[in-house]
C-alpha cells in the first residue's frame, strides 16, 4: 500500500528503475561514444519536453540501444549526429510522440486568442 502511495507522489519506481538503466548503459560507453551520448542525453532532459514518464524511459531506452550499437558497428560519433547535433536531438525527440510540457501553454494560447476574439466580436 505504502508503494502505491509513493509511486503516485514521484511516479512509478519501475520506470525510474529503467531510467537508470539506461543511464548505466551509456556510463558504460568507451570513449568519444560516452561523451556524446551523455550531451545528447542532457539535451533531451532539458529540451526534449516530454512529461509522460512511459514515453520518455522509451526514449532513453532506444537512446542507450543506438549508441551502443554505434560501438557494436564501430560509427563515427559525427555519423550518428550529422552536421548538426541539436537537429539530431531535436528529431529523435520528435520521433517519441508523448505529451509534452508546452502542450498545456499552447491550448492555454490558443484559448486566450479564442476568447479575445469572442470579446472583440461582442463589443
Amino acid at each position: 500500500m505504502a508503494a502505491k502511495w509513493i509511486e503516485f507522489l514521484t511516479g512509478s519506481l519501475e520506470q525510474k528503475k529503467q531510467y537508470r538503466q539506461a543511464k548505466a548503459r551509456l556510463d558504460a560507453l568507451p570513449e568519444p561514444y560516452r561523451t556524446a551520448a551523455e550531451a545528447v542525453s542532457r539535451y533531451l532532459m532539458y529540451n526534449g519536453g516530454i512529461v509522460d514518464g512511459e514515453t520518455m524511459v522509451q526514449m532513453y531506452v532506444d537512446h542507450a540501444d543506438l549508441w551502443e550499437r554505434a560501438v557494436a558497428d564501430g560509427t563515427p560519433v559525427r555519423e550518428i549526429v550529422g552536421n548538426d547535433p541539436v537537429d539530431f536531438a531535436d528529431a529523435f525527440a520528435q520521433a517519441y510522440g508523448g505529451k509534452q510540457w508546452i502542450d498545456k501553454e499552447r491550448a492555454r494560447l490558443n484559448k486566450a486568442i479564442d476568447d479575445a476574439e469572442g470579446q472583440e466580436a461582442g463589443a
